[in-house]
């Protein structure tokens, strides 16, 4: 894979048919890039149960994403992270506007900040935050709401969301953020893997 032999040391995945569908879609996919790659993956979308974090977990993912899930029902946390430790479960932190979006972005809960507290409360070991209002568009980050969750919290926080330019990972960095997902600014060629390790040296 291009990701790896350019340096990635962690692979992020969204199985997005997953999200919107069927919870098993793209399972042989998934379990073929967990043992053709031999890197660390965390892995995202149609986690929608219990038995589905379980399962992906003990097929050999990294970390799993809990979003929604974790929203309706936060022991869930609970319950993997005294199983299978809290490193391996990443809680979501989707927020629009200042709030925890959940069902695919598509309704909002209450405030990110108090949702991501009672994550880690429960037993995530880290959150993943994404700034839904700008995720895709490559338009750069917002800078002030990552600071504030990061500031909240006592696990690390990774970043995803708007982030385009070496000068985005540095500005993360600094505030504190253990990493950055990057996505669209890689397939559209806007930042290459390289450049976001040189900057977050």
């Amino acid at each position: 894979m291009r990701w790896i032999q350019a340096g990635a040391r962690q692979l992020h995945v969204v199985n997005l048919d997953g999200a919107f569908g069927d919870a098993s879609a793209n399972a042989g996919l998934i379990q073929e890039i967990i043992r053709e790659t031999g890197i660390e993956i965390q892995l995202g979308g149609g986690i929608r149960t219990l038995s589905d974090a379980r399962g992906w977990l003990e097929a050999g993912v990294t970390r799993v994403i809990i979003g929604t899930l974790a929203v309706r029902d936060p022991r869930v946390l609970t319950t993997l992270a005294d199983t299978f430790g809290r490193d391996r479960i990443m809680a979501g932190v989707d927020a629009r506007q200042g709030r925890i979006a959940v069902e695919g972005w598509e309704k909002s809960g209450g405030d990110y900040i108090e949702a991501a507290r009672t994550f880690e409360e429960t037993g995530a070991g880290s959150l993943l935050y994404t700034n839904v209002d700008i995720e895709g568009l490559q338009q750069g980050i917002r800078i002030e709401p990552a600071s504030r969750l990061i500031s909240a919290v006592r696990i690390p926080v990774v970043v995803a969301g708007g982030i385009t330019s070496p000068a985005d990972v540095r500005a993360l960095k600094e505030i504190g953020a253990y990493g950055v997902v990057l996505g669209s600014a890689l397939y559209a060629g806007r930042l290459t893997v390289r450049e976001a390790l040189e900057a977050a040296r």
